[in-house]
């Protein structure tokens, strides 16, 4: 089984894979201040939650967004398993084209994201993923990553509001009934949703009009199944996207 992990600035997406497909996948809390044994016994723990253990470990993939962590998460890999981490970065091969200003800057997240949904769905593509930031990735009809926009996500926005506000309580995301609530429970879940789908849909609508072609809608990350059934474009919900983009570049490198 080869052992896949890719950390973001609020929770790392756990998984494992082998030559018939995904295993399990897992989702743990990023916590810059754990150490290597620490992030080896939530591993060994999400490991025994689904039946394994590290001994079936035998191959690893690390992306991340957080430096201060893959050190750490790397450490865990390889103190418990005899797998040599596959870390994404500068000299490993993808298969995914990027024309930006400065390429080595673009998230492993969303390059996880593209050369997946590259080979999975038709292109051009708006490729959304929706955690701690919610971005849209364009991908061209030559399957090149043109370009990212970058927004506040969510959970950003929710603790926002309630860190900044004097009365506004913490919420679910859940959907209300209605779009205008009457009571301040089902006003702020209104916000947080029908709000979030309404710009996706805005979004979508702009990048179309400014490439000038009807793009493939692809959504991914952990708030993305919540949001994307209120949206009025079609939008595919994928939320194992990233797992698999580890999956295919760890094929391309091995």
């Amino acid at each position: 089984m080869v052992l896949a992990v890719d950390i973001g600035n609020t929770h790392i997406l756990l998984g494992g894979f082998d030559d018939k497909g995904i295993l399990f996948t897992e989702l743990l809390t990023t916590n810059r201040h754990s150490t290597d044994l620490e992030y080896a016994s939530l591993i060994e723990t999400a490991l025994r939650v689904n039946l394994l253990d590290f001994g079936a470990v035998d191959g690893a993939i690390v992306s991340s967004v957080v430096p201060s962590v893959t050190g750490n998460i790397i450490r865990a890999i390889e103190r418990f398993t005899s797998a040599e981490p596959l870390v994404v970065g500068p000299g490993v091969k993808t298969g995914l084209k990027i024309r930006t200003d400065n390429p080595a800057q673009v998230g492993s997240d969303l390059v996880m994201a593209a050369v997946a949904g590259i080979k999975e769905y038709p292109v051009p593509q708006i490729s959304i993923y929706m955690g701690t930031a919610t971005t849209f990735s364009l991908i061209d009809e030559t399957k090149t990553f043109v370009g990212t926009s970058i927004g506040a996500g969510m959970g950003v926005a929710a603790d926002a509001l309630c860190e900044k506000t004097s009365q506004l309580p913490s919420v679910a995301f859940e959907t209300p009934k209605k779009v205008i609530g009457t009571n301040t429970v089902d006003s702020m879940k209104s916000g947080l949703m029908y709000q979030t789908a309404s710009a996706i849909d805005g979004m979508i609508e702009r990048i179309e009009e400014e490439y000038g072609k009807t793009c493939t809608v692809v959504a991914t990350g952990r708030y993305a199944s919540a949001v994307t059934g209120l949206c009025r474009h079609k939008i595919y919900t994928d939320p194992d996207l990233i797992l698999k983009g580890l999956m295919e570049v760890y094929k391309k490198n091995t």
